[in-house]
């Protein structure tokens, strides 16, 4: 894998990944995403279904807790996780965790890492995290590590400890990887660990850089434990330590200004289960990330309706739909009553196919009768939404405009 920058513009990172899979090949333009899938398929989509949407990452993105029992089928299969989930051409990451679902705390010891999966809790060793490894063959993936450090502010202690195992992981990867001729052409990401103390996430920027990875995640941002403020400045330090060369990933941040606000700090690439989350709320992404100077236009031509009647959208969902304090300003809940006659597609001047060819109504309706396509048509215009907003950052950059891409995203979260 190799990183090339055409563009550093106060903190933030345009260019260009290549050689990203074992075959070679294959390039991708950061700032990107993956696609998050469900054990190797996009959530409620077919790959049918999938080809549709336009601007698909060409990295998707698979976790370690969901397919870890299928070691013994892949071992005798031969073939690789790729080719045994229909997925033969795209590039594999292999994440340790799903990033929507946490784990729960107290599990990892210096010997072990807990994964939870389909068959419950499963003890991995890095000598079995590295035989897993071998029999998916995957292009890219996450090391072994304890990032069991987001369920709260934790000592100073603990975050040490998360450190030294995570190193220690690595380090014990790192040379099973030079024994095994088969995984030679499999990228290991490290993985950046430390809590909330600064101290210790030097430490593990600054020791994991020097060991031979091809990139780095920086892990356990994801949650509401830790504070935004917090968060942000590590990661301005973190990535200060680490190689200009190198990919940054992280995982669990997907809303539009968290995203931006990683991206100033120097992160590269982000998983995309935001819209899978919000597809499973029912709701369709619906926020402008038009970066011209009429902002107030630019929103209401995006979404249909004036900042106003979106507040007062806004209060109404808070006060009659479920879960509606984990929904976010970004999006628009269709199994409210006001959308049952509203023939109008879900974003104005979307070229997705849900929106090109079903309206706001028709969702409502397939959502309140509960059925399976509004999982299907809403994931189609959620993804299609979300990749677009990453290449209009893209463009913003390049354009030197991602401050009004920025003020633009803004005006949006209520």
């Amino acid at each position: 894998m190799k990183l090339s920058l055409s563009k550093v513009i106060r903190g933030c990172r345009l260019g260009t990944l290549t050689n990203l899979s074992r075959r070679g090949g294959q390039s991708m333009e950061i700032p990107g995403c993956l696609l998050y899938t469900k054990m190797g398929s996009a959530p409620h989509l077919t790959h049918d279904t999938l080809e549709t949407i336009k601007g698909v990452p060409p990295v998707a993105q698979i976790s370690l807790s969901a397919v870890a029992d299928l070691q013994e089928v892949l071992e005798e299969y031969k073939e690789g996780i790729g080719k045994f989930v229909g997925m033969p051409d795209s590039v594999l990451y292999c994440s340790l965790h799903d990033p929507v679902n946490s784990s729960p705390p107290g599990f990892n010891n210096n010997k072990t890492v807990s994964i939870w999966g389909y068959a419950g809790r499963m003890e991995i060793t890095a000598s079995k995290f590295m035989d897993i490894q071998l029999a998916f063959q995957p292009d890219w993936f996450q090391c072994l590590s304890d990032g069991d450090t987001i369920a709260g502010a934790v000592s100073k202690k603990r975050a040490k400890k998360s450190v030294d195992r995570s190193l220690s992981f690595l380090d014990e990867c790192l040379q099973l990887l030079e024994k095994s001729p088969e995984l030679q052409q499999s990228m290991m990401i490290g993985v950046i660990e430390g809590g909330d103390v600064l101290e210790e996430r030097l430490r593990s920027a600054r020791e994991t850089a020097k060991r031979p990875v091809a990139g780095f995640l920086l892990d356990g941002f994801q949650g509401d434990a830790m504070a935004k403020e917090t968060k942000f400045e590590l990661l301005s330090a973190v990535t200060a330590e680490l190689p200009e060369d190198k990919p940054r990933l992280i995982h669990g941040i997907g809303r539009p200004d968290l995203v931006l606000e990683c991206i100033e700090r120097g992160v590269d690439i982000f998983d995309s289960c935001f819209p899978y989350q919000v597809t499973e709320r029912g709701c369709a992404l619906s926020f402008s990330y038009n970066y011209h100077p009429d902002l107030e236009t630019s929103v209401i031509k995006e979404n249909g309706k004036p900042d106003a009647e979106k507040k007062e959208a806004e209060k109404i969902k808070s006060e009659t739909s479920n879960g509606a304090q984990e929904m976010t300003s970004f999006e628009i809940y269709l199994k409210e009553k006001r959308f049952q006659d509203d023939f109008g597609p879900l974003v104005n001047g979307c070229s997705c196919y849900c929106c090109q060819n079903h309206s706001r109504a028709y969702i409502h309706h397939l959502l309140v009768t509960n059925e399976l396509l509004a999982g299907v048509l809403l994931m189609m215009h959620n993804f299609q939404h979300y990749f677009s907003f990453f290449c209009a950052i893209r463009d913003a950059l390049k354009e030197d405009r991602l401050t009004q891409l920025r003020e633009s995203i803004v005006q949006q979260v209520l």
